[in-house]
């Protein structure tokens, strides 16, 4: 059997309706995490479905407990030859909030429905789908070779990645010798286009800020006291404004990125932004001046007003707001000093004569990226060339955030993430779907990357 056999046999589970059966059997556990009510299920969803799946791949597997009592964890584990490579993989079978009655023409959210070239279902592109791919694929690649993969193996899945991985990062810390490996390689978020095959070396981190006013106790008529009374929405308003000007340009040194090097410049010049017609339109002129749209969403830092309140805009009242808050996130890139945030802020803005504005910081992701110039980066590129004729975009990291810092920087594995969504894939909203041409070119990208791993010996300098 060759590399096009394997190929060819993953493309057939997806005609012949074996993935979409596997998809649909996924999406029916309700795996929300963001409730303690579906507890039952993640936990169904681990050794009721992955657990068996993994068997019939020659995995070997065990669920992990939470340390803090949420979601369970599954390490699955393939061994071969310890000569051979060995690749850790990742996914996560947890999901967010099903939003029934939302959906287009009320489809079921916990059904893999496929109308078109879309399959709809929650999960289907984040990640119950990804994670589908990676096993289909191992599945193609183990049967062509008669029943070896040519490397060894390993999956964890988690189950709380939609409340932000909280115990990711202690529970592989104490499997650290368990999860040794040479690579990651792994499915989760968008590519750059549905059409346009991607590897993603890391991700953004975010940081929420909180900016808060509170001058008194109750509001107050705007007739009897306006011009003599501080306003809070005002306040806020301007120091909003001395952080982050109109166009989205961020005023605050502190809040700004190294610059862009050599490398990760080279590597964004042939990735174009270009939204389809049912994504928003980039806006003009928007963003860090001298940057192209690539440079700004992959490569620089966002400073971005989440929400914000004074008073009610539903039912508004002639009367001066006691107290304003805001909420603003900022996404930032390796290299970043995120520890001086806080401070930096507040300095600035007491030096603005804002000390009235008091400043915290809540929910923090961490940046992290593997280099361009790491050799596993070249051999991916090459292999998916090799499957799909066209180039992939490399981009440095997401734009949002995944927790790639447990594997890159606590693990030290090279972090090749493979993506097979695409960014109008409607996650975490009513009508997620993936689509079936990118499913097929995900599939057929995977099994030959897989191949090759097994074809390759293993790499070092990684």
């Amino acid at each position: 059997m060759t590399r096009a056999d394997a190929i060819d046999r993953v493309r057939k589970h997806l005609h012949s309706g074996g993935f979409l059966a596997e998809l649909n059997r996924r999406v029916a556990y309700k795996t929300v995490s963001q409730s303690t009510e579906h507890a039952v299920d993640l936990q169904a969803y681990l050794d009721r479905e992955l657990q068996p799946s993994f068997a019939e791949l020659g995995f070997t597997s065990k669920l992990i407990a939470s340390p803090t009592g949420r979601g369970p964890y599954l390490l699955a584990e393939y061994r071969e030859d310890a000569s051979r490579p060995t690749v850790l993989m990742y996914g996560h079978g947890d999901v967010v909030e099903g939003m029934v009655g939302r959906w287009r023409d009320n489809l079921d959210p916990w059904r893999a429905t496929q109308i078109g070239e879309r399959v709809y279902g929650r999960g289907a592109a984040d990640n119950k789908g990804q994670h589908t791919i990676l096993m289909s694929a191992l599945a193609a690649v183990r049967a062509a070779r008669g029943g070896k993969l040519g490397f060894n193996a390993k999956f964890i899945i988690e189950t709380g990645e939609e409340i932000g991985s909280p115990d990711l990062y202690p529970v592989c810390a104490s499997l650290r010798d368990e999860l040794a490996a040479d690579v990651l390689i792994a499915s989760d978020g968008p590519r750059l286009s549905a059409d346009r095959p991607t590897i993603v070396l890391g991700c953004r981190g975010g940081l929420r800020i909180h900016l808060d006013v509170e001058l008194r106790e109750g509001a107050h008529h705007s007739g009897n006291w306006g011009g003599v009374l501080s306003n809070p929405a005002t306040i806020l308003a301007n120091a909003i404004a001395s952080l982050v000007d109109h166009r989205g340009r961020m005023l605050l040194e502190a809040l700004k990125p190294p610059p862009i090097s050599g490398d990760v410049r080279q590597a964004l010049a042939s990735v174009e932004i270009r939204p389809t017609p049912s994504e928003p339109a980039l806006a003009p002129d928007w963003g860090e001046e001298g940057l192209s749209a690539a440079e700004r969403l992959y490569a620089w830092n966002t400073l971005e007003v989440l929400a914000m309140s004074a008073g009610s805009t539903a039912n508004p009242v002639n009367a001066i707001p006691d107290r304003a808050q805001a909420v603003l996130q900022l996404r930032f890139v390796v290299g970043t000093d995120v520890d001086g945030v806080e401070r930096a802020i507040q300095d600035h803005l007491n030096a603005q004569g804002l000390s009235m504005v008091r400043v915290s910081l809540h929910q923090r992701f961490t940046a992290s990226r593997t280099d361009v110039r790491n050799p596993w980066v070249g051999w991916a590129v090459s292999s998916i060339h090799d499957t799909t004729g066209k180039e992939p975009a490399v981009l440095p990291n997401f734009g949002g955030s995944l927790p790639n810092d447990v594997f890159c920087d606590l693990l030290g594995l090279p972090t090749i993430w493979v993506p097979h969504s695409y960014p109008g894939c409607s996650q975490h909203a009513p009508d997620e779907h993936i689509l079936l041409p990118t499913t097929e070119e995900g599939l057929s990208i995977m099994a030959g990357l897989f191949w090759d791993l097994g074809e390759k010996p293993r790499i070092s300098g990684g």
